[in-house]
């Protein structure tokens, strides 16, 4: 890894920490223990200008963080925050990867399959997590029986579109804002 993608990693992990621990939080009103913030934006603004190698060390960089400082709720929180982060990035990463061979001109449209993509990924990682994990005890789940998971995931998967929706578009066009004055680096 150079030196240039080192610096990068450390501004946007920096950039999502300060975000992750400012009071920019809302409680999701059907669901209060559920949080909307805006942490995420960066991470999918320097995966889309960046890529994985350095999209994916921020993800992990500010789980570590909020496994040292605010795990939330549950202790291993923030697992669930980096499952939901990857499996977002990956269906960014899909059609990011998709779009090279075809090097779509419409921002507008390919930041609309960034987004459909990475709500679907998201979505379907995030119910399947929740239904597998929150049946454990803490401090890998809550205890919950069969029938409160059930009732649970609807709310999270309406939680991670919601989320992803203002998430990803927002991510895609900062980094289309900056990519002009960013000289890439491959």
């Amino acid at each position: 890894m150079n030196t240039k993608t080192t610096a990068v990693i450390i501004i946007f992990t920096a950039l999502t920490i300060a975000l992750n621990l400012s009071p920019i939080k809302f409680p999701a009103p059907y669901a209060p223990f559920l949080i909307y913030q805006i942490w995420e934006i960066p991470i999918v603004a320097a995966f889309l200008l960046y890529g994985t190698r350095v999209g994916i060390p921020i993800a992990i960089l500010n789980t570590l963080m909020l496994l040292a400082v605010f795990p939330g709720l549950l202790p291993t929180g923030p697992f669930y925050n980096l499952a939901a982060v990857l499996s977002m990035l990956l269906g960014i990463g899909i059609i990011k990867s998709l779009a090279k061979k075809h090097s779509p001109k419409n921002q507008l449209l390919l930041g609309g399959l960034f987004t459909v993509s990475g709500i679907i990924l998201r979505v379907a990682a995030m119910a399947i997590v929740n239904y597998v994990f929150l049946r454990f005890p803490s401090p890998v789940g809550y205890g919950l029986n069969e029938e409160t998971i059930i009732a649970y995931v609807p709310l999270v998967v309406i939680f991670n579109v919601t989320l992803a929706l203002y998430t990803i578009p927002i991510g895609h066009f900062l980094a289309e804002l900056v990519k002009s004055s960013i000289k890439g680096f491959k």
